[in-house]
């Protein structure tokens, strides 16, 4: 069998990204090399030619997850021009759902990675994207009362409770408290 052309292991290499970060938000990012490889449908083989170490795809496979999340916001504050306000409301309203809670691999990056980015899973480069990109979700959360600490904390905090909680009515008890918080 022959090399892959650039452009295939290009292609290679965003399907690894797109899987860890899924697979990361889900699972945690103990998953192992061999098992992220065969959900991408690649040889294990192949993912040292694509990434330096595992560190290194956790960080772009989290930068991936954020970029993802920072577009939703983006169409949001679109659809409602000049409302800032509303455009948060309707994410915050989107994020305390149960559909949100039961979707980890689409979901927050920040509730389905801070675990293992506190316990030091990854890179200094991954810890560096996930600081940064905490500190964006809470300025785009923040009003002229607030700077968005508060409003992401409650979020994620009430998040990762119900995920931990989903099969027990606690779980969507914390989703409307926090809503109702917020």
């Amino acid at each position: 069998m022959g090399r892959a052309s650039q452009a295939q292991a290009q292609e290679n290499r965003q399907r690894v990204i797109e899987t860890a970060s899924r697979l990361f938000r889900e699972s945690g990012t103990e998953v192992s090399v061999a098992d992220l490889m065969k959900a991408a449908g690649l040889t294990h083989g192949g993912f040292y030619k694509q990434f330096t170490s595992k560190g290194a795809l956790i960080a772009e496979a989290a930068a991936h997850a954020f970029d993802e999340q920072t577009r939703l916001r983006a169409a949001v504050l679109e659809q409602h021009p000049g409302h800032r306000d509303d455009a948060q409301r309707e994410v915050i309203d989107a994020y305390l759902s149960p559909e949100h809670r039961d979707r980890a691999a689409d979901g927050c990056p920040i509730a389905g990675l801070a675990v293992d980015v506190a316990r030091g899973h990854g890179s200094p480069e991954a810890r560096q994207v996930f600081a940064e990109q905490v500190e964006a979700t809470a300025e785009w959360l923040a009003t002229k009362d607030d700077d968005g600490l508060t409003r992401l904390a409650t979020m994620v905090g009430a998040l990762i409770l119900a995920r931990a909680t989903k099969d027990a009515p606690i779980s969507e008890n914390f989703l409307t408290a926090a809503r109702k918080a917020l």
